[in-house]
């Protein structure tokens, strides 16, 4: 839940007789202003100036780009995962603050895997809010007592495990026993002055897990995001929120994905065009819509991508977009300028063909029909487009009659190439579908329980079964074939997972990192190209 107390406002924040500007948000650094417009009934924008424009893939991950950008970040903090206000959060310095008081920008300690092991590691604070949810009291052997919701998670000797099983139906997930012990300092992180940075996480048996106990209460509660992930909560390693229950799976519960408290950075095209021009900057593949969708409705408003397109074709930055919005169309001409200076890739996800269940599961997104039609715009404009078919609900959208007229429509829309993606439930939207699953379709909550019981992805048995359906009909309408000639398989995560292999058409020259306009001369390095671990916002 977003504050909405006084502040004193920055001296150059735009339009500052606008009768719609709204009161002030501490917890988001860099605000200009938010508002709400009647065009857009329902959403709040908070418009930033933003310090960085490009953000920095970690070289460690399988993603075939090395740089993303994103339009807008999403502020929806309707969040399960938080603690009491008084819990103390590690900062780099060594002190400790209550995390009611940390504030975005604050310096704390988070970790990283390095190889096999985890090391402590500094990181930002990059968004924190509030809610109330009911609380559950955690005592570890050392007499540290953490106060927090069930769903919140913290680090053991076996993983991330959430403070209680589900709280309802029998979905299952790991949670605190008796049997764990807790990884970080605990009570004796008073006798370490550190620093912490770089400093290897160890557990002990001091830190093992002595009582679980839901208090009957609800009270108010705070998280945060950190650029790690992660951070030390009263000694203990803590997993953050995203702030995105139910927006984890980039398809599920569109209508509210990022789409209630959208933050712009107003000055994106400026500050990217100054990234661009910096001697050192290598031209590699950009990404845009792996994070945030870049043609949400805020789009329409704020008219961002024209100045994006034009800056990173300007500078011979390849460059790709996934989206599932159809005010794409509005580019297409930018578009088709820009893929004569620098290879271009687009992306375009669909999932459900069935009017019902459309307007069920994705209310607020543009049909796939209408997804369809972007679809055959580009390709009437000679651009490559590839689509994701996805997610494929088992059960629900998985039959030879669905795919194969997902399929046809797809193939006569003139797609460059498609994947097909079976469902996939991370923890958030897991406990959403599966609530609506058995609203809607409670005969297939036991098969579902069955599929999801192990991890988030469908098992190597399902995977295998929907491959053999597909594949005849992917043959069948010209779409079994990836470039090379290499047969297609069924891919098993989400677009923007490590998992999942892009369609043709999705990425410029087959998304290689290094991959450069013909003709080009690669410049020397001069000065680094600053990395960003987390897009940050800064006053002016």
């Amino acid at each position: 839940m977003c504050s909405h107390g006084g502040m004193r406002w920055d001296a150059q924040r735009l339009d500052v007789d606008d009768a719609a500007t709204l009161p002030g948000m501490p917890s988001i650094r860099g605000l200009l202003r938010s508002v709400q417009v009647p065009e857009f009934p329902g959403l709040t924008f908070h418009e930033v100036r933003a310090k960085s424009a490009l953000n920095h893939v970690p070289g460690e991950s399988a993603m075939p780009f090395p740089w993303t950008i994103n339009p807008y970040r999403g502020c929806s903090h309707s969040c399960v995962y938080c603690l009491e206000g008084s819990t103390q959060v590690l900062m780099t310095d060594g002190r400790q603050r209550a995390i009611a008081d940390l504030r975005v920008g604050d310096r704390i300690i988070g970790t990283e895997r390095r190889g096999s092991y985890r090391h402590y590691v500094e990181t930002e604070v990059l968004a924190h809010w509030s809610t109330v949810n009911p609380a559950h009291r955690v005592t570890l052997a050392d007499g540290t007592i953490l106060v927090a919701s069930g769903d919140h998670r913290f680090l053991t000797g076996r993983g991330w495990k959430y403070v209680t099983a589900a709280m309802a139906g029998g979905d299952r997930r790991p949670h605190l026993t008796m049997n764990d012990s807790l990884l970080g300092f605990g009570r004796s992180l008073g006798g370490h002055l550190g620093p912490f940075d770089g400093m290897a996480v160890k557990g002990t048996d001091e830190l093992s897990v002595s009582g679980i106990e839901a208090l009957g209460i609800e009270m108010p509660m705070y998280d945060i995001t950190t650029g790690t992930g992660d951070f030390l909560a009263n000694g203990v390693i803590s997993h953050n929120c995203f702030a995105r229950r139910t927006h984890e799976w980039l398809e599920l519960d569109s209508g509210h994905d990022f789409d209630t408290q959208v933050v712009v950075k107003t000055n994106l095209v400026e500050v990217l065009r100054r990234e661009l021009a910096r001697p050192s900057w290598q031209r590699e593949h950009v990404a845009l819509g792996t994070n945030t969708d870049p043609y949400q409705r805020a789009e329409g408003r704020y008219k961002l991508m024209p100045g994006v397109i034009s800056a990173l074709a300007g500078s011979g930055t390849p460059f790709s977009i996934l989206t599932k919005g159809t005010l794409a169309r509005r580019d297409i001409p930018l578009l088709s300028a820009a893929s004569r200076d620098v290879p271009i890739g687009f992306g375009v996800s669909m999932a459900i063909w069935d009017d019902d269940l459309h307007a069920a599961l994705e209310p607020g997104v543009p049909t796939p029909r209408a997804r369809l039609d972007l679809v055959r715009a580009l390709a009437d404009a000679g651009l490559p487009c590839g689509v994701f078919l996805a997610p494929v609900l088992p059960g629900l959208t998985d039959g030879v009659e669905h795919v194969d007229a997902a399929l046809a429509a797809i193939a006569a829309a003139g797609a460059s190439g498609v994947t097909v993606i079976p469902l996939h439930l991370r923890p958030g939207a897991r406990e959403w579908f599966m609530a609506w699953l058995a609203g809607a379709h409670p005969e297939l909550v036991p098969r579902y329980q069955q599929l999801y019981a192990r991890r988030a992805y469908v098992p190597a048995e399902y995977r295998t079964w929907l491959s053999q359906r597909v594949a005849p009909l992917l043959a069948r309408h010209g779409l079994d074939r990836q470039k090379g000639g290499q047969a297609r398989g069924v891919a098993t995560g989400v677009p923007g997972d490590e998992e999942v292999g892009f369609p043709a058409g999705s990425l410029p020259s087959d998304g290689l990192p290094g991959v450069r306009p013909k003709g080009s001369v690669t410049a020397p390095p001069a000065e680094p190209v600053p990395v960003q671990a987390a897009e940050q916002l800064t006053f002016l």
